[in-house]
């Protein structure tokens, strides 16, 4: 029976590995535990974040969307700025990118005062990176290799994390796609060649 719940804190599974590890937590664990904690406080950092600068309203073109106030004086956005993103899977880290979307096409230059785009102002090099989880790709990989049951609860979680977020981002966006290898899809991926690199019983 697992000593974790069905939805599991990070502060909790955290606690488990170390009971599991008595006390003796691999590197690359601790890597990825540390990078997903930044997430986790994506929205109440101090700093000004790629996530935050993206829904600051300020830099919206205010003229290809439009609000409307609801019986609770609570200000709906009715078109909204359309944006496409991006699960970015490399050898080291997972990122998640953004673009914004003019005339139909995902533009990856910046942008200064352009009608037709979403933002008033649009700078890749600060803007395009929502934020990155470092070093999980080799967690992934030694976690399907030889991993417990808090590694696999820390990659669940990390989903969830992600998933939460781009769901956050519906809420003020609209996506119009989104295109990549997310988490899931890459464990899935992961497990496959897992399960047919290793010999079959005869």
């Amino acid at each position: 029976m697992s000593e974790l719940s069905d939805s599991p804190s990070l502060k909790e599974i955290n606690a488990y590995k170390k009971k599991l590890t008595w006390g003796d937590v691999p590197a690359v664990y601790h890597l990825a535990a540390t990078t997903i904690s930044d997430i986790d406080g994506i929205l109440t950092h101090g700093f000004d974040s790629a996530f935050k600068q993206l829904l600051d309203q300020n830099n919206w073109n205010r003229n290809l969307t439009t609000s409307q106030t609801s019986i609770f004086d609570k200000t709906v956005i009715a078109n909204k700025p359309q944006i496409s993103l991006f699960h970015n899977i490399n050898e080291q880290n997972y990122e998640l990118h953004c673009y914004p979307i003019v005339n139909g096409d995902r533009l990856t230059e910046t942008q200064i005062n352009n009608p037709a785009c979403p933002f008033i102002k649009w700078a890749p090099e600060t803007m395009q990176m929502l934020f990155r989880l470092n070093s999980f790709t080799p967690f992934i990989v030694y976690t399907f290799q030889k991993g417990d049951q808090a590694d696999y609860a820390l990659v669940r979680y990390a989903n969830t994390r992600v998933d939460e977020l781009i769901s956050l981002l519906e809420q003020s966006f609209e996506i119009v796609d989104i295109k990549g290898y997310s988490i899931a899809e890459f464990c899935k991926e992961i497990y496959r060649k897992h399960s047919s690199s290793q010999p079959s019983d005869t």
